[in-house]
């Protein structure tokens, strides 16, 4: 999960490996996250990969490490964010909320447990 969690963040930087056709970003994805942001959760299948990431088994210590990386590299950014494969282009401030949205909505996973 920590991985995965780290690879999104690592996305808005880098670039998503299989983004979705811009028509669904700039209509369907633009609103989900409008809901998201609006409601302040996020909800989504928390088994569904982000599409073109590699999933890899690493203990949840080194998941966290990844993650903390991420997120400060995240923080240091000063240069373009790519766009999100679903919700399409967002500034940094709304890229940090779903960011945000979407490590709360996986840590639910584990309240659960």
């Amino acid at each position: 999960m920590f991985g995965h969690l780290a690879q999104g963040v690592e996305f808005s930087i880098d670039g998503y490996p299989q983004p979705k056709p811009k028509l669904f970003q700039v209509t369907d994805g633009t609103n989900a996250f409008r809901v998201f942001e609006l409601r302040g959760r996020m909800s989504h299948g928390l088994d569904e990969p982000i599409p073109g990431e590699v999933i890899s088994e690493i203990s949840a210590y080194d998941g966290v490490g990844r993650l903390w990386t991420s997120l400060e590299r995240f923080k240091a950014h000063d240069g373009p964010l790519m766009p999100h494969f679903a919700y399409g282009a967002l500034s940094k401030e709304k890229y940090a909320k779903a960011h945000l949205l979407h490590l709360e909505n996986h840590l639910e996973e584990v309240k659960a447990r």
